[in-house]
């Protein structure tokens, strides 16, 4: 399913195609999040003209509305959403850890209700829905069926997803929990490959694993050569530190990049707030990155900007268009940006959108900020068959 193309000569970097059942992927790729089934206030269309090759879809919010067995009903996610290229779906196990936060702390201290609403065990965990506490259970079987049901390209195997402050002790034992259920969720998906009629997919999904082992490095090393070894057909880095600290996640790749398999894409699980981001974690080899903050950011008037924008802000190449300095001004948001927002509008009329609160603001920063990140990808990748990729990080970070 995945073809290196070309390694930079000077770094990890690689350019790459992944081949699913709706259409190739060329890597390194972001992938914009649709958590319920859609990019908050884009279409399929403004995705595909802006060039969206695949997008996530969360399976935790999924299952818990509309729920799988109606998505399934209409014939998977790709006719439900009208989306024809490829999808991701994860398994659900960062939502059901993270949502509830006190609870894997809480687990030797604390006794509030708070601390009732997960409950994990060998076999999956138990929680209950933030919407109406009704109680739900994830085993890596049922995160399995639940993603064969959305008929996704890709699914991810269910894992326990530990916070950083985590002890070591616990970091362990949820560790080695993940790669039992790794092992579950192989022999899951093999079964549900057998039956044609759990998936919606044209072919079968491809399946990853997840190394996890917190802030710790022989955990870390330990998890990625045991994930390698199962028959994933990529691997992914995982963890509450992986995107959300940068110097950790750094570390944590230096650490693993050298156990995993060359041969099969990998990913690493929330990296895009930052342009810089995608530069660290595509320079140590990886293929694939997912993030809200594209999107989430763009709602508040956030938008990113090129190096050559003066206005930008560092290292986040963002400016905000609520300020009151952009009342007046006539200049696209970025000169150097080819997108539709850029081309039509003034940041004067952005300015004024936000202002009034009209709907259409979040749409037209949202197209933008996704261009912005999908352009950064052609360049990366234009860069890396060149071996030119670390002048394009400089050029980036100067």
């Amino acid at each position: 399913m995945f073809a290196i193309t070309h390694t930079d000569k000077q770094s990890r970097a690689r350019t790459g195609v992944i081949q699913t059942a709706h259409g190739d992927i060329e890597t390194p790729a972001f992938m914009p999040v649709g958590t319920q089934a859609t990019v908050k206030s884009l279409d399929v269309n403004d995705l595909n003209t802006i060039g969206v090759q695949i997008i996530l879809s969360n399976t935790y919010h999924l299952h818990l509305r509309p729920r799988e067995n109606l998505i399934a009903s209409m014939g998977g996610l790709h006719a439900f959403t009208g989306w024809n290229k490829p999808i991701l779906t994860d398994s659900g196990g960062f939502q059901v850890f993270s949502l509830q936060p006190t609870i894997r702390l809480s687990r030797l201290k604390d006794k509030s209700q708070n601390a009732k609403l997960v409950k994990i065990d060998e076999d999956g965990v138990t929680f209950r829905s933030y919407i109406d506490g009704s109680t739900h259970r994830f085993t890596p079987e049922i995160a399995m069926d639940i993603q064969h049901k959305l008929g996704a390209d890709i699914i991810m195997a269910f894992d326990e997803c530990t916070p950083d402050e985590i002890s070591e002790t616990y970091a362990r034992e949820a560790m080695e929990r993940t790669h039992r259920w790794a092992e579950r969720c192989i022999q899951q998906n093999r079964k549900n490959k057998l039956n044609q009629s759990s998936t919606y997919s044209a072919d079968k999904p491809s399946l990853f694993g997840i190394i996890q082992g917190g802030k710790y490095k022989n955990l870390r090393q330990e998890s990625a050569r045991v994930i390698s070894s199962m028959n994933f057909d990529g691997i992914a880095i995982g963890g509450e530190s992986i995107g959300y600290n940068m110097q950790a996640t750094k570390k944590i790749l230096e650490w693993v990049m050298p156990l995993i398999s060359d041969t099969k894409p990998h990913y690493t699980m929330g990296v895009g707030y930052s342009p810089l981001d995608i530069f660290e974690v595509v320079e140590r080899g990886i293929d694939m990155f997912d993030c809200v903050a594209p999107t989430r950011i763009a709602r508040n008037g956030t938008m990113y900007i090129s190096p050559a924008t003066k206005e930008r802000s560092k290292p986040s190449f963002t400016l905000n268009i609520n300020n009151a300095r952009f009342r007046a001004d006539q200049s696209p948001l970025d000169p150097t940006c080819a997108c539709f927002v850029c081309t039509h509008h003034s940041r004067a009329y952005l300015h004024h959108l936000f202002r009034v609160k009209e709907l259409l603001a979040y749409r037209l920063a949202s197209i933008h900020n996704l261009h912005f990140f999908l352009q950064l990808m052609k360049d990366i990748r234009k860069a890396i068959q060149k071996n030119s990729f670390l002048d394009l990080k400089n050029y980036w970070k100067q």
